[in-house]
């Protein structure tokens, strides 16, 4: 077993922190920012995520071929970390800064510093996925590595929850456009720091690209796509990030319209729920060492079901019901996420046994593209269905608006629970499998 140093792993996971600080804005509060700061109406922030998101499915598979095929002194993958980092925060506070325009103008700024941010994510997210599964061959330690990264996500995801909406009020003192751009550029300037401490603490060991054989970009692709145990975990990362986005881009407004909960209160929710996933992380990387994680990933997604199936119940003026639920529900999910993640390293191994394709890149750029369409359709769904049960920002809300935020934040939970426990009774890279492989 190829054991790496603590100091490696946890600098690998600063790279998903600083991805994750931005991630986690656009996850959070994008839809909230949008429809309450910047003033686009909730059905067209829901296209415009969706339509946004379908650029991917084009930059995503060629920034995967251009990763695996990039020769540097410093590897493949970790020199994107350096080149990319800057203008990423760049583009996020662009993302989140609100022009003086019109309503169409404003919608086109929108949807153009959204879709250069999104290609930003893309260019840097996909190789440090990536150098994943170049630092060690060895499964279980895959899996301790995407156990570190997740706890490090999710301390930056807590560091933006915590703080993204005290920084609004802070520097906007009352002007929540001018406090959301100071906020981010401040969360963004982190991220940077983060992006470039990992390319320093980490280093590149195995070359899968060396063992494959040689093809175009299109026969990579192509090949991912007949890659059955990858198609699975690209689609239960699919239904997975799908539900994610609606619970996120849901929270404010359960909190807020359902609950009766301040601005206050919406910092500690999110917050709780990041500190349950980083409990969730590290207890993932404990279990990574003493059993299957296929297993385990099978019971935290029934746990998932469970608490987020409590949650439809709750009723209105149970704040601290629903917050201990929900954070319960988070630390299941924050244990399937690693182990989802250090899956596809796994199946480019498989590919690699059964056929002598497997490009490392390509298929965490496909993974990161099933990821990314998640989010769209999630965030898409999210906005029509507030539209269509007549959700008005500002106002109190109808009977109807809050039954639609509760599926939203809940009911989609267990609906795509259900969906990823049929795809893993499918998935057969398990532990006896990775013995008999390693």
């Amino acid at each position: 077993m190829q054991r790496l140093s603590v100091t490696e792993k946890f600098g690998y996971g600063l790279g998903d922190m600083a991805s994750n600080i931005v991630f986690q804005v656009v996850i959070n509060f994008m839809l909230y920012f949008y429809t309450d700061v910047f003033g686009i109406g909730a059905a067209a922030v829901g296209t415009l995520m969706l339509v946004v998101r379908l650029f991917d499915a084009v930059t995503d598979p060629l920034m995967g071929g251009l990763a695996d095929r990039t020769q540097t002194r410093w590897g493949r993958y970790r020199p994107y970390l350096v080149w990319i980092a800057i203008p990423y925060g760049i583009l996020a506070v662009m993302t989140f800064t609100t022009p003086d325009l019109s309503d169409s103008g404003k919608l086109v700024y929108a949807y153009i510093t959204y879709a250069l941010l999104m290609t930003a994510y893309t260019a840097i997210n996909i190789p440090y996925s990536a150098l994943g599964g170049v630092i060690t061959a060895d499964s279980q330690e895959r899996a301790s590595v995407q156990s570190w990264r997740f706890m490090l996500a999710m301390a930056g995801g807590a560091l933006v929850t915590a703080s993204t909406l005290p920084l609004v009020d802070f520097f906007g003192d009352g002007d929540r456009q001018k406090g959301f751009q100071m906020a981010v550029a401040v969360l963004a300037v982190i991220a940077v720091i983060a992006f470039f401490a990992c390319f320093a603490m980490t280093r590149e060991r195995e070359n899968p690209a060396e063992k494959a054989q040689k093809q175009n970009i299109f026969g990579d692709f192509v090949s991912l796509l007949k890659n059955d145990q990858w198609v699975l975990i690209a689609g239960i990362t699919f239904v997975l990030l799908v539900a994610v986005a609606m619970r996120g881009a849901t929270t404010p407004y359960y909190v807020e319209y359902y609950q009766g909960g301040d601005s206050k209160m919406i910092t500690v929710f999110m917050t709780a729920g990041m500190l349950a996933g980083i409990a969730g992380a590290m207890f993932a990387n404990w279990l990574s060492a003493h059993t299957c994680k296929v297993r385990v990933m099978k019971w935290a997604t029934l746990g998932v079901i469970v608490f987020h199936l409590a949650v439809v119940f709750v009723p209105r003026g149970q704040m601290m019901l629903a917050l201990v639920l929900m954070s319960v529900a988070n630390f299941c999910h924050m244990i399937l996420i690693p182990y989802l993640f250090s899956a596809v390293p796994d199946t480019v191994d498989y590919g690699l046994q059964r056929w002598g394709k497997g490009a490392m890149a390509m298929s965490f750029s496909g993974h990161l593209l099933a990821l990314k369409i998640g989010i769209a359709v999630g965030g898409a769904l999210t906005g029509w269905i507030l539209a269509m049960t007549n959700y008005q920002p500002n106002i109190e809300q109808s009977a109807e608006a809050l039954n639609g935020i509760v599926f939203n934040l809940a009911v989609t939970q267990v609906i795509a629970g259900i969906l990823i426990l049929i795809c893993l009774y499918f998935y057969k890279l398990n532990r006896e499998w990775a013995t008999q492989n390693g």
